[in-house]
């Protein structure tokens, strides 16, 4: 499956907001379970905290679905 480039806006976002974002919740309410049912992912290992803290060069997986953080173009 492709993976999905995200584009930070700031220095970090939250997981279940990168999820809403990315597509792959459609609510941020959605993204929070997923998380707490397990199936998030930060750089191959299992991520429980719904807010932690994503930076550009982490990969998340959910669901089959890839994305990847990238830093804003200076």
């Amino acid at each position: 499956m492709a993976t999905i480039e995200f584009t930070l806006r700031g220095e970090h976002v939250a997981l279940c907001d990168l999820l809403k974002l990315a597509g792959i919740a459609d609510s941020g309410g959605q993204g929070k379970l997923m998380i707490a049912n397990g199936d998030a992912t930060v750089d191959g290992q299992p991520e429980s905290r719904k807010t932690a803290k994503i930076r550009a060069g982490q990969t998340v997986s959910c669901l089959g679905q890839t994305v990847r953080v990238v830093a804003p173009d200076a």
